[in-house]
């Protein structure tokens, strides 16, 4: 018997018959998602292979896997794609990484990014003609959080699409965004035909990220916990078994095709400890975790800056990417094609045993080289994202703090890490201050290091460099944008279904107001005690004029001796009302605030016209309910 949760319509009493829960082949898919015509797939897996997925706990892992194999292909056709196009525009040999090369051209390593960035704007105003693909696409994140799991694979291949053309050109963004979007939305597409339920849809889309990631660095412990952490929003028994399957799927695939180098091979660990590590290394390591949660900031702060600068010049859309590609080649062929592309081939020489000694100066000016560089790319509309270059410039801060960090704390010279010890810290710390995850970079230094003392030491860190970022900026990357677009959202949990249970749902429509002009006596006559205890009253124009308690205004009438009371008299809440669009969360604030037990609901503030009502009580028990039923699915429990 199945341990995931199914769903049940809870009961709404009093509420509207468009509050009433539909079949998932009749309901509207959220935006993003496909088959909007019809709110149904362009192509469904047959009856049988449906109901074996929604009812079996087996079926969803078995749907992993299968994501998990083309997860594998797609991030591997991507690598081969952009490998391809690096060495076409480059003349690099085969298999050569880019950041790696030295004895490049000096004209190809300007002008190259700046030819990839005009091939990208002529790309987007050709494919900006065409109406659908004008809409912004729904990321792994956003998709989770607000729409259910649903993706639209169109949108999905064309950024990814981007990200090959931005990568291989040189610009300076990895392809990681890339992987996770056409994984997840080729995931959340084959969940759409196979119609499962929410909870399970939000699952398999954090199963295509696993796999992505896993594929990315064969890494498979980092792509489960990059799911758990960023995509899902939280780890559950539920969700373990089909998140890991499609992860080691992912990584087993991608591996057999295109082998992944490991970012660090050191083949003695005297590399990077010259004595046994203890717990007093978690000092420098908490140091150097503060370090890199102020340098993540100030990455992303300088990102949206490169971006406000942009529009404000008024550069024309397609021009900015190819204007960007200038400035990167220039950033280029003044410091080191180091800061070309994701970084990958830097990254490795940096992590080589044998690898060349920088001095202070040179390792802070290929920092601020490869972070302006992230920056003018993405701001100028490159299509990628800050996942390997946040790793690259760690391990750049890192060496740089063992170099620095003696001569202002000369007790610092006694502990046994070596500058490569550091860089693996600084790349954990400054990734998680970008990306977010503290245990996804702590399972990636796990994974390619394979030393658990330092991994100790990385988790010190991370957590350092976490929450600094938390409490001090608040925001990721990725949810800094959304923020900068004006959504709401800090994680991947799901709030979408919070903005669906809106008061035009949960309202009662079946309300007949009176007119205010009516007299006090002739109201009490047709509402005795006993009978509603609010009314809603309109004015003239029928427009809302407030709601009148019946107890009171028998109470009123009362206290008048039957003379000079009037409807007008005990009227109330007339400028406290609610509109339809308002989800429950918010409802619920409304009531606090006015301190009434039902408000009217009407058509917006201009008209004011009386369209229902609503009780606090009623909205209280169908949001303590959606709550109770995420909490089930979350745990995994059976509904």
């Amino acid at each position: 018997m199945s341990q995931r949760s199914t769903r049940r319509p809870s009961p709404a009493a009093g509420a509207s018959a468009a509050a009433r829960p539909t079949s998932p082949a009749k309901a509207k898919p959220s935006r993003g998602g496909e088959g909007r015509r019809t709110g149904r797939a362009w192509i469904q897996a047959p009856e049988r292979l449906r109901a074996f997925v929604r009812r079996s706990e087996a079926g969803l892992v078995l749907l992993a896997a299968a994501t998990g194999c083309v997860s594998g292909l797609a991030v591997s056709g991507m690598n081969i794609a952009t490998q391809s196009l690096r060495e076409l525009l480059y003349g690099l040999p085969t298999g050569t990484r880019l950041s790696a090369s030295a004895g490049l051209d000096p004209l190809t390593l300007l002008l190259a990014p700046c030819l990839g960035g005009a091939v990208l704007g002529l790309l987007v105003l050709l494919v900006g003609r065409f109406r659908a693909m004008r809409r912004a696409a729904v990321d792994p994140i956003e998709a989770n959080a607000l729409h259910g799991g649903r993706m639209s694979l169109r949108d999905s291949l064309w950024v990814a699409a981007q990200n090959v053309v931005s990568n291989g050109s040189g610009a300076s963004v990895g392809l990681e965004a890339g992987y996770t979007q056409i994984c997840a939305a080729v995931s959340s597409r084959l969940g759409i035909s196979f119609e499962m339920r929410r909870g399970d849809l939000r699952t398999l889309v954090g199963c295509g990220a696993a796999a992505a990631i896993a594929a990315a660095f064969g890494a498979p412990l980092t792509g489960a916990f990059y799911a758990f952490e960023l995509i899902i929003g939280t780890y559950a028994i539920a969700t373990l078994t089909p998140v890991v399957v499609a992860a080691l799927c992912g990584s087993l695939v991608a591996q057999a095709i295109v082998r992944t180098e490991p970012l660090v091979a050191f083949e003695n660990m005297q590399a990077v400890v010259t004595s046994r590590v203890t717990s007093a290394e978690i000092l420098p390591s908490l140091a150097l975790g503060l370090l890199c949660a102020g340098l993540g900031i100030l990455i992303m702060r300088g990102v949206t800056l490169v971006e406000r600068l942009v529009q404000a010049s008024r550069i024309p859309r397609a021009a900015a990417p190819a204007l960007g590609g200038l400035c990167v080649g220039a950033l280029a062929l003044a410091a080191s094609p180091q800061v070309l592309s994701g970084g990958h081939g830097a990254l490795h020489q940096h992590f080589s045993e044998t690898a060349p000694s920088y001095d202070v100066w040179a390792l802070a000016l290929l920092f601020a080289a490869k972070a302006t560089a992230s920056a003018i790319s993405i701001g100028s509309g490159f299509r990628g994202g800050l996942f390997f270059a946040s790793l690259f410039l760690g391990a750049i801060a890192g060496k740089l703090f063992a170099i620095l960090a003696p001569l202002l704390a000369p007790p610092l010279a006694e502990f046994g890490l070596t500058p490569l010890a550091y860089a693996v810290i600084g790349m954990s710390a400054l990734a998680v201050a970008v990306i977010g995850g503290p245990l996804t970079m702590t399972f990636l230094a796990l994974e390619v290091t394979g030393s658990l003392p330092i991994t100790g030491l990385v988790l010190a860190a991370v957590i350092a460099s976490s929450l600094t970022v938390r409490k001090t900026f608040g925001y990721s990357f990725a949810t800094w944008r959304f923020h900068l677009r004006g959504e709401s959202i800090r994680s991947a949990h799901d709030v979408g279904w919070i903005r669906t249970l809106t008061v035009g749902r949960l309202m009662r429509r079946d309300v007949r107001p009176v007119a205010l002009d009516t007299p006090l006596a002739s109201f009490l006559r047709a509402h005795p005690i006993g009978s509603p205890s609010r009314v809603i009253v309109v004015d003239a124009a029928d427009r809302y004029a407030g709601i009148v308690l019946v107890p009171e205004a028998h109470a009123a009438l009362r206290d008048a001796e039957g003379e000079g009371a009037t409807l007008k008299d005990v009227l109330r809440h007339p400028q406290d009302f609610l509109t339809p669009e308002m989800n429950a969360k918010e409802a619920s604030a409304a009531f606090d605030r006015s301190e009434s037990e039902a408000l009217a609901v009407l058509d917006g503030p201009e008209q004011r016209r009386v369209i229902g009502l609503l009780t606090e009580s009623h909205t209280l028990k169908r949001y303590s309910d959606e709550l109770e039923r995420q909490r089930r699915t979350i745990a995994g429990e059976p509904g």
